[in-house]
């Protein structure tokens, strides 16, 4: 790394051999490559900087796709969780229906049972009573 605008802090030694100043063409030159080689440098930086906001772009725009996605899907279970709390429901009322209607057959079958053993009990009375006593009537059993 050269130093520019310094001196050197030490005296030119004879002895020691230095290497020799290139000429003043050279110096530009190199002036000159340094300014492309830095130029290429800042066209790299710019070209990883674009390529990044162009992967940050990609990956925000695939982000909200799934967004949209997930809110679709979202909404579609949310219809389909209502359909099936509606059906539920329905099917809740069609039970409730059913057990009253099992529970109306039930009394039924009670007071038909307790009708039918009130029959048969008046008829076992009837027979027993007219064939114990003969007093004359005559009964028809039909």
């Amino acid at each position: 790394m050269a130093l520019r605008g310094f001196k050197r802090p030490f005296a030119v030694d004879p002895n020691i051999v230095g290497f020799p100043k290139p000429p003043t063409s050279a110096m530009g030159t190199e002036a000159l490559d340094l300014v492309y080689q830095a130029a290429d440098l800042f066209r790299s930086i710019e070209d990883r900087a674009r390529a990044g906001e162009a992967r940050a772009e990609a990956a925000e725009q695939a982000q909200l796709e799934i967004i949209a996605a997930t809110e679709r899907k979202l909404r579609d279970a949310s219809r389909a969780l209502e359909e099936a709390r509606r059906r539920i429901e329905s099917q809740q009322e069609q039970l409730d229906a059913a057990e009253f209607r099992a529970q109306a057959a039930e009394a039924e079958a009670r007071e038909a049972r307790q009708s039918l053993a009130l029959i048969e009990d008046a008829i076992r009375r009837r027979l027993l009573l007219t064939g114990g006593h003969d007093d004359g009537r005559s009964s028809a059993v039909a």
